[in-house]
Parts: C-alpha cells; sequence; structure tokens
C-alpha cells in the first residue's frame, strides 16, 4: 500500500491495464486537458523552481526511482520484471513529461493497482489460514535491505510472513483471534476500497507531484480539489455543517463534531453515526453514498452558508435510518487555532509563578479575507495579541510559545507573531534564484510582550516555527527548550496558477490547479540557513521523538545546508552563555532525579537498540519477550492508533500535567530567576 509515513499525499486509481502475452498495453496519454497541464507544470518548474533545474535524463532517472518508490515503499506489489520493464523508461520520461505525456505513470500504476488487487486477496486467505508461532522464523523490515521479489512465489511468502506478523502482534496485545482476523479483513477491504474509488485526475497529481519532488520534498502539483482542502488548512474555516468524516468499510462515519459548528448546534448528528445518503436543500433527492470516495461525499456535505443539506443517517445508538436537514454555516476550526491560559506554578513544581502559556498549532492565515478587506480574518498574529493582552491584564512572570508539532504556515505570520515580541528591525533573509538577499523586517514600533520568554519546539517544528525560534534565539530574546533542533525546513514556497502561465488563458477557462513550488531560501538573522539542521535548543529534554528518523535531512532530495552574512540587529541581551550552561545544568540535574523522565531514558535506549535491527522475529516467545522490554516505550509514549487502526484523538486538556511540561515549567521559573541575578549582562 502506498506509505501514508514517507508523506505520500494522494490516494490513487485506475481502470486496470490491458495484459497482452505479459505486456502492458500502453494508455493513451490522458485527456487534452491533462497533456496541457502536464507541459505547463514542467515548464514552471524549469523557469521558477530554486534550483532552475534542467529537467533532462538525470532527472528522469530520478523520477523513476521516487515515483516506484511512492507507490511501493515496502517492495509488497511490483516483481522485478516490472521494474526491468520500467527500466526502459529511465531516460525517457523527461521528454514525455515536456509532450505532455503521462502514460507511463498510468502505466506504472495500472500494474501496482493489478498487483494490489491480486495481493489483497491473497492476504486475506493468508488472514484465514493458521499460523505456527512457535517456529524460528524472523521478517526482515530495513527496505534497502530486501530486493525486488523475483517471482510470485517469493512475494506472496513476503504477505504470509507479513499477516503473520499483525496477528502475532494481536495475540500478544490480548485480543481475541477472530476479532483480530476481522479488523485486519476490514483494513485490506478499506485500501482496495480507496484505490477502486479514485480517479485518474488524481493519478495525473500523484505523478506530477512525485515529479517536483525529485528537485526538493516540498514542491508539489495541487488539483483544484487539493487546493479547496489546502485554503481551508490556512484560513482555519469553511462552510459546511461542522463534522469530521471517515471512511469505514464502505460507510462514511462521524469522527468528531466540530464545537460550535451546525451539527453541533443542531445536536441530532452524534460521533459513530453512520452516513447513509446526501440531499441538498430542504427536499433534495437523497443520493446513496455507499462505498462512495470520502472527498465527494465531503464535497456534497460542504456548500454555501445558509444552504440545508439533507443527511440520511442510521445512528450508531441503534434504531432505525433517519433524515436530518441541517442549515449549512461558517465552520471555524477553533481546536486549531491560539490558544493561551495563565498557570500557577505552584500546585505543580512546589515553586511559585505565573506563567503564560500560548499554543500555536500552525501560522494560519485566510489569504481571501485579509485581501478583501475583512475586518476578522482569521490570522495566527492577531489571536496571539489577544491572548498577550489578556496576559498583561492578568499579569504573568514570564511566557512559554508552544510550538510542538507545529509544521509552519504563512511566512507574513511567522513574521508578525515575531514582532510581538521584537521591537523592529529584520526578522528572516531570503535569498532569491539570483543570488540576491533581502531582509524581511518587523517594521511596528513597539512590543506586546518584553518579559521572559521560553520557545518550546520539538523534531515537528519546521518552518514559520523555525523563523520564530530562530529570531528569538539570534536577538537573544529569548530561550528554546525542547528536542535537540527543530524540523530544519529552510525554503519559501510559492503558490501559482497553473493556468496563470497559459498563453491565451483568457480564453480556456480550465482550471488547473496550482503548484507549490520552492522559490526561495531563508536565513536566520545570523546568517545560518536553517535548512536541514534546524535550529538547535538551549535546554535538551528527553524524547524518543528526538531519537526518530524525522526532519528535513531523512527526506529525499532536501536541499542542503548553507550560510550568508549575518543581517545588522541589535541585542536584546536577555540571555548569555552563562545564563544557558546555568539553566542547561539546573534542567539536567532534575531531569536525572525524576521518576518519569527516567523512564523515557531507558525507552529512549531501548528504541535505539531496535531500531539498529534490520529484521523481526515471528516467534511468539521471542516477540513477547521483546514487548515486555517495550512495554516502557508504550507508557511513555502511548498507543498512537485505536483498536481499528485509526488515530487516537490527542488529549484535548490544555498543557496537561506530566513531568515535560513540569520541567518546561521549571526550566522557565529558573530562567525568571536567572534574569532577576542579573546573569545575562553579556553575550
Amino acid at each position: 500500500m502506498i506509505s501514508a509515513s514517507r508523506r505520500v499525499r494522494y490516494a490513487l486509481a485506475l481502470s486496470l491495464a490491458a495484459v497482452l502475452g505479459g505486456q502492458l498495453v500502453r494508455p493513451a496519454l490522458g485527456d487534452a486537458d491533462d497533456k496541457d497541464t502536464t507541459k505547463l507544470v514542467v515548464q514552471m518548474v524549469s523557469r521558477f523552481h530554486l534550483s532552475r533545474p534542467q529537467v533532462d535524463d538525470a532527472v528522469s532517472s530520478k523520477f523513476l526511482d521516487l515515483y516506484i518508490k511512492h507507490l511501493d515503499l515496502q517492495k509488497l506489489y511490483f516483481l522485478k520484471a516490472d521494474i526491468d520493464e520500467f527500466n526502459k523508461h529511465r531516460t525517457t520520461l523527461d521528454d514525455e513529461l515536456k509532450a505532455g505525456d503521462v502514460g507511463f505513470g498510468v502505466l506504472v500504476f495500472n500494474r501496482y493497482k493489478e498487483r494490489m488487487q491480486a495481493q489483497v486477496a491473497l492476504a486475506h486467505k493468508w488472514i484465514d489460514a493458521n499460523h505456527d508461532f512457535s517456529v524460528e522464523e524472523t521478517m526482515v523490515t530495513d527496505r534497502d535491505q530486501v530486493s525486488w521479489a523475483k517471482d510470485q512465489a517469493e512475494l506472496d511468502d513476503r504477505w504470509r510472513q507479513r499477516i503473520k506478523f499483525d496477528l502475532l502482534q494481536a495475540k500478544l496485545d490480548g485480543t481475541e483471534m477472530e476479532k483480530a482476523k476481522e479488523r485486519l479483513h476490514k483494513r485490506y477491504r478499506n485500501a482496495l476500497l480507496n484505490i477502486n474509488n479514485m480517479s485518474q485526475n488524481e493519478a495525473v497529481e500523484f505523478y506530477l507531484t512525485s515529479f517536483t519532488q525529485v528537485f526538493d520534498p516540498h514542491s508539489t502539483y495541487m488539483s483544484p480539489q487539493s487546493w479547496e482542502n489546502f485554503q481551508i488548512d490556512l484560513r482555519l474555516s469553511l462552510d459546511g455543517i461542522g463534522a469530521a468524516l471517515r471512511s469505514d468499510d464502505g460507510f462514511t462515519i462521524v469522527a468528531e463534531i466540530v464545537k460550535g459548528g451546525a451539527a453541533d448546534r443542531d445536536g441530532r448528528l452524534k460521533v459513530g453515526d453512520k452516513i447513509l445518503a446526501v440531499g441538498q436543500g430542504d427536499k433534495g433527492d437523497l443520493e446513496d453514498i455507499y462505498e462512495a470516495k470520502l472527498n465527494d461525499v465531503v464535497r456534497k456535505i460542504r456548500g454555501e452558508r445558509g444552504t440545508i443539506v439533507r443527511l440520511q443517517v442510521k445512528p450508531e445508538a441503534g434504531g432505525d435510518a433517519k433524515t436530518y436537514n441541517i442549515t449549512r454555516a461558517k465552520v471555524e476550526l477553533q481546536e486549531r487555532a491560539v490558544k493561551g491560559e495563565i498557570i500557577d506554578t505552584l500546585p505543580r513544581t512546589g515553586r511559585p509563578g505565573r506563567i503564560g502559556v500560548i499554543s500555536l498549532p500552525s501560522f494560519y492565515r485566510d489569504f481571501e479575507g485579509a485581501q478583501g478587506g475583512a475586518e476578522n480574518f482569521k490570522s495566527a498574529a492577531k489571536d496571539m495579541e489577544l491572548v498577550l493582552q489578556n496576559f498583561a491584564r492578568e499579569g504573568v512572570d514570564a511566557v512559554i510559545v508552544d510550538l510542538r508539532d507545529n509544521g509552519g504556515g504563512a511566512l507574513s505570520e511567522a513574521i508578525e507573531v515575531s514582532g510581538h515580541f521584537l521591537d523592529q528591525g529584520p526578522v528572516v533573509q531570503v535569498k532569491e534564484p539570483n543570488g540576491r538577499v533581502r531582509a524581511l523586517d518587523d517594521e511596528l514600533q513597539g512590543v506586546l510582550y518584553n518579559g521572559p520568554l521560553v520557545v518550546v519546539c520539538n523534531r515537528l517544528s519546521a518552518s514559520a516555527s523555525e523563523i520564530f525560534a530562530g529570531v528569538i534565539k539570534d536577538y537573544h530574546r529569548g530561550i528554546v527548550v525542547g528536542d535537540t533542533t527543530t524540523h530544519g525546513k529552510g525554503t519559501v514556497q510559492n503558490l501559482m496558477e497553473v493556468a496563470a502561465s497559459e498563453p491565451f488563458r483568457i480564453f480556456r477557462g480550465v482550471d488547473r490547479g496550482k503548484l507549490k513550488m520552492t522559490i526561495q531560501q531563508f536565513y536566520r538573522v545570523n546568517g545560518h540557513s536553517t535548512q536541514s539542521r534546524g535550529v538547535r535548543s538551549d535546554v535538551v529534554l528527553p524524547s524518543i521523538l528526538d531519537h526518530l528518523d524525522q526532519g528535513e535531512a531523512f527526506l529525499d532530495n532536501a536541499l542542503p545546508f548553507d550560510q550568508i552574512q549575518e543581517a545588522s540587529h541589535e541585542d536584546n541581551r536577555m540571555v548569555s552563555p552563562n545564563l544557558v550552561a546555568q539553566l542547561q545544568k539546573g534542567s539536567e540535574g532534575r531531569v536525572a532525579r525524576d521518576e518519569e523522565f527516567g523512564k523515557v531514558n531507558k525507552a529512549i535506549t531501548r528504541y535505539l537498540e531496535r531500531k539498529s535491527r534490520k529484521s523481526v522475529s515471528l516467534n511468539e516467545t521471542v516477540q513477547k519477550a521483546e514487548r515486555d522490554l517495550d512495554k516502557e516505550i508504550i507508557d511513555q509514549e502511548g498507543e498512537n492508533t485505536d483498536e481499528e487502526g485509526l488515530p487516537k484523538k490527542k488529549d484535548e486538556k490544555f498543557f496537561p500535567e506530566n513531568a515535560y511540561n513540569k520541567e518546561l515549567l521549571n526550566v522557565t521559573l529558573d530562567y525568571i530567576a536567572g534574569l532577576k541575578n542579573h546573569v545575562a549582562v553579556q553575550k
């Protein structure tokens, strides 16, 4: 299956290719729109990408490998014979793309889909088979150690091991075997259904995104539908009923009700309910949506605020199906917006203090609302301003800005948020493809908060988060606490309308989607790029995430680190090497004495031992012993999925009480004391 962990963003599906004498019949090039869109995307990459690449045979070769990797990361579908056939195109894909020919992408995906259908059918048989967990057997898990299967028998045995491993894990979890088997059956039914539901347009989108990611991991092609979802992420709002949905075994299930949304105010729709059919308007015909693609269902339910959508629902609580008419409204995604709270540290640390904690999940901005002059458009900087104003009224001794898991957002928001803590000056430097460097400044006089500041980051803090953390460090305005370093994304992407590059486009009227393309590299005020290396923490706290292969440096085709001249700026003198050393020493002592951090460090050691292995045992006794040793990791990090294999919802409690957050408060209290004792007097 396509691996989500490797950032493959789009599921695909096409009709099966015809097979004659073992050879695939080459599909059509795609429709005229696909052909023109492909040609324009190739031209735009060559003209506007930061590296100004030539699309040549070398690019063709990298593209082939990346596309196949995106489809079959674990080498569970294609045979060596398939790869040998694909390799005949190793140096021709550049010419095909320039001509608008996406036929090879269709050909490869058709073969992938054919293999997937066959292997999923086999998986169902292996699920129902009896497996002997007492025999000594190992399964290779390192992709680089696995060659493409030379024949069908070898591939089938890989699937036997895969299913056996999953069933063994369920058995060791204490799951009844029949329940475990049904769960696996459902997993593969869902996987095949997702593939069968996807369109050729999505196949082209995936193919072109694989092409753009040859040049860096953040350049992508977005269809009009994907662009719609991207806009929602930026503006944190949409028009609809306010319900998150998921697909399960052909049914559309309500996964979450957004607080304050239309469905929440209506009160009838509940989490777990099945939506059987959707209609438009007060009396619109109900359209059955069983086995429909989830994105299509979402688009049917979304709509202009004030209009009515009809939902035929099978309540999870039982009873007959019911029909609800719900009036669509603007849905504010408040759970992903800035939040602030003042923490009384005495109950948590035994030390008095009032710390204002700000959670900043992303640097969101409603660009359309801002450009249209809307007074209350969504903006991370505006929302943070309100929180800081409240802190000023209530009085706080220090502020913690929590950027854990913040993947970035709008560059303009990073600059405005930085300006809340800095009084004018450069925030970030940007280098254009022609080598010209310019500084982007906070141009507003004054600050909203000038007291002790702590920025919390982890390996998933990226892009705009790194701009903010970096400028706080470079101005010696505050300290950074968390993982050893941040994600390491130091590039700027611009959204370009593909149709805008088309000659005589005014007469065509075709929406060709957007190209999100890397056009600039940004640098900290000190001249260092955050690219690949990220922003290092002043005080590092133990976490397993810090040791995972997370970060820019682990992504395919990541651009390298470099540096430019430092930008002129004034030093805030709120941090010094002596103060940082003092904070590190104090934190290390507390962490060493803390029982919970002791468990984390043991779990890290255990994880690093496991990480170096290239295979796993399929013997029950061996696996049980491994499980006993791994229990500390599970206790500390928690299970990431529920019993159906779906992502668990995060703890909704603000800044929950745990060893990590307790230490953040202690470091902050130490920082306050250090400043009062005049430790930070020199750089």
